[in-house]
Formats: C-alpha cells, sequence, structure tokens
C-alpha cells in the first residue's frame, strides 16, 4: 500500500466540493455554479480528469450529433483511506473510497489500553481488508484515528483522553501512529469524525451547510460543521459540551447508560451482542431514555442559540431505536428558539448503525482535499 499526496489548488477544491456537494454536474453547469469561464473550468477538469480524481459519467447510449454533454462525478477508484476508532471493548475499522463510499467495515472485541497495541492491530486489520477488497497498490490517502477526548495543543495531535485510554493521555499522538503504522495519520475528537461521517455519507451536506451532530459514545460531545467546514476552535476543543454538566453526576452517553444497566445487576461490560444481554432490562434502559433526554434538551437549545444549524444529528455506537426514542422523548416545545427561527430544526438519529465516528475517521484524508 502507498501514500501519494494529492495537492489541488483553491479552483480544483471548489470543482471537487460541488461535485461533491451537488453529485454529478456537467461541465457547462460546474462553470455556471462556480462562476468560472468555461475555457478554465475545462482545463481544471481536465487536469483532475488527468490524475484520476473525477470521471465522466459512463453511459450506455451511443454518442451521437446533439448528445447532452457527459456529466462529471468524484471518481471513487481515485484512492481509499482508513478509519479506527475505539469504543468500550470494541475496535472498529473502515476503509472509504474518494468519493465517500464505504468499501469495507469490521469490528473485533480489544480492550487493551496501550495505543502501540492498538496501532499493531489496526495496522493488521487494514492490511487484511485490502488484500479481501483486492486494493493492495492502489493510492492510500492516508489513516485516520477518532480520539474521545478534549485536545491538549492547537493542532489536536494531544489529548486529555477518557479514563479508559489513560495511557493515549498527553501523547503526541500523530507521531506516535506515524511510526507505527507507517502512513500518513490524522487525529481528529470522535465527535467530529461522527460530524464528517454525517456530513459526506449520511446525506447532510445536500441537505445543509451548517449542522451539529451530538456523539453519545465514551462521554458526550458535538461536532459542528460550518459551511461544510469543522468547526475546531482556537484549541481544537470546540464542541466539549461534556464539560457543561456538574462533574458528580452522570452524563447522557454510551458508557454511562452500561454503567446504569450493571448497577441494575446486567452483566454488561461493552456493546457486544447489547441486544442479548440487555434482554429483560428494558424498564432500566427506557428509564434512561427519558432522563438523557432532559440531559440534552438544553444542549440542542444552545445549539440553535449559538450555532443556528439546519439540522442537528443523535449519534451512537447504541442501538437506533434507543437514540429514535431518545429523540422522541425531546420536549421541543419547552425550548425558546428566538424569533430568527421560524421553527426547530429537524433532529435526526444517525442512519451509520453506530459506525459513524470511524466512517468519519476515514474522511479525514479526503476531506483534507476537499476544504477551500
Amino acid at each position: 500500500m502507498s501514500y501519494a499526496k494529492l495537492r489541488l489548488d483553491d479552483d480544483e477544491r471548489r470543482i471537487m466540493q460541488v461535485l461533491r456537494s451537488a453529485g454529478a454536474r456537467s461541465r457547462k453547469q460546474l462553470a455556471a455554479d462556480l462562476a468560472m469561464s468555461a475555457s478554465k473550468l475545462t482545463r481544471l477538469s481536465s487536469n483532475l480528469l488527468a490524475h484520476g480524481l473525477i470521471e465522466e459519467c459512463p453511459s450506455s447510449e451511443p454518442m451521437t450529433p446533439g448528445r447532452p454533454a457527459v456529466p462529471l462525478r468524484i471518481s471513487p477508484d481515485a484512492g481509499y483511506s482508513v478509519g479506527a476508532m475505539l469504543h468500550r471493548g470494541l475496535m472498529e475499522v473502515a476503509l472509504v473510497d474518494y468519493a465517500g463510499g464505504v468499501i469495507a467495515h469490521s469490528s473485533q472485541p480489544f480492550d487493551d489500553p496501550d495505543p502501540r497495541i492498538f496501532a499493531a492491530r489496526v495496522t493488521a486489520s487494514m492490511h487484511d481488508m485490502a488484500i479481501e477488497n483486492r486494493l493492495l497498490g492502489r493510492r492510500l490517502l492516508g489513516v485516520g484515528i477518532g480520539v474521545p477526548g478534549s485536545s491538549l495543543s492547537p493542532e489536536g495531535n494531544r489529548r486529555w483522553t477518557v479514563d479508559s485510554l489513560a495511557a493515549w493521555r498527553g501523547i503526541d499522538l500523530k507521531t506516535l501512529f506515524e511510526e507505527h503504522i507507517g502512513h500518513r495519520i490524522w487525529i481528529e475528537n470522535d465527535a467530529n469524525t461522527a460530524a464528517l461521517a454525517e456530513y459526506y455519507v449520511g446525506g447532510l451536506m445536500r441537505r445543509c451547510s451548517t449542522a451539529v451532530v451530538i456523539l453519545l459514545g465514551h462521554g458526550i460531545g458535538a461536532g459542528i460543521i460550518v459551511e461544510g467546514r469543522i468547526l475546531r476552535g482556537a484549541m481544537a476543543s470546540a464542541g466539549e459540551i461534556g464539560c457543561l454538566y456538574p462533574t458528580n453526576e452522570p452524563r447522557p452517553s454510551t458508557l454511562d447508560l452500561l454503567s446504569t444497566l450493571r448497577d441494575e445487576g446486567c452483566a454488561i461490560h461493552s456493546l457486544v451482542d447489547f441486544d442479548e444481554v440487555t434482554a429483560g432490562y428494558e424498564k432500566i434502559v427506557d428509564r434512561w431514555v427519558r432522563r438523557a433526554a432532559k440531559q440534552i434538551e438544553p444542549i440542542i437549545n444552545w445549539g440553535v442559540a449559538w450555532i443556528d444549524p439546519g439540522e442537528f444529528v443523535i449519534s451512537s455506537p447504541l442501538p437506533a431505536p434507543i437514540l429514535q426514542s431518545l429523540v422522541d422523548h425531546i420536549d421541543f416545545g419547552a425550548m425558546h428558539i428566538g424569533d430568527h427561527c421560524s421553527e426547530m430544526p429537524r433532529v435526526s438519529v444517525s442512519t451509520l448503525e453506530g459506525s459513524a465516528a470511524t466512517i468519519g475517521a476515514a474522511l479525514l484524508p479526503i476531506h483534507a482535499t476537499a476544504v477551500v
């Protein structure tokens, strides 16, 4: 597997942005979308075609005089990237192509706190998945890793991780993982990677340009997309909404639900076989859902006031029915939304089945070539 750096100028990135958000477009449509001359658009698109980053949409129709222009689209064969993420007792790895399509996704039990062991397992998994999907020799854009925890540096490579990953704290994770995995690494907060996945793969970019993704994982965090960009903040810690909750009270998160179930006698320690292990504890789950909904209500209300998003998405490795029940129990009537909003933004549940943070981590190298 080899890594090849993609160098695009701002106008080329603008073309790629439109194709990602709007889908296939003709050269004439692209020129109009970008207020660009036809000759300039033709020159830039020819360069992108030559590098295999975009392609003409295949058609079974024969070429005839007067045939409509052949649309252009992002080429999935331009390369692929890898994403990795740790949940409690579970490691996930995903491969994503350059067009944002998920090539493969795997999960396996994993509970070792040593980041070097994690790196070794990721390296082995991505190699096996590349062989299985016939990707050896293809352009590997890089590896993204979603990390739960606030940033300790402006670039975000050192983090104050959650207690279960205490061995990761304060380490330059980018340097460590590049040394042990052997490819260029992107480090990002797991809520931000979940937001990227919802934006590119979950369809948010076709519904709105500004959105908030609330991730219930190790803790609770928010990934904020503003005009297609991750809002990272001065210390790469924007969206650390967990600090808004009292430290002596439980916060709504996946680990919080697991802890609540254990306190009631359920022998659950990870998300593996969640439905089977929690059978008979439905009332406990329902009670947690109602409490979590009350705790999330002010977060959504504040998000409306501060960010003015087009949509909120609730994302978590928890089963989708639990997340939908949580949304159903949110009291939108009790919120204060101000005169700037004619109605509450949509609040939806992720359709990525708990894999958003991992898929989004895989999208980090691709996103780096897309933003202007």
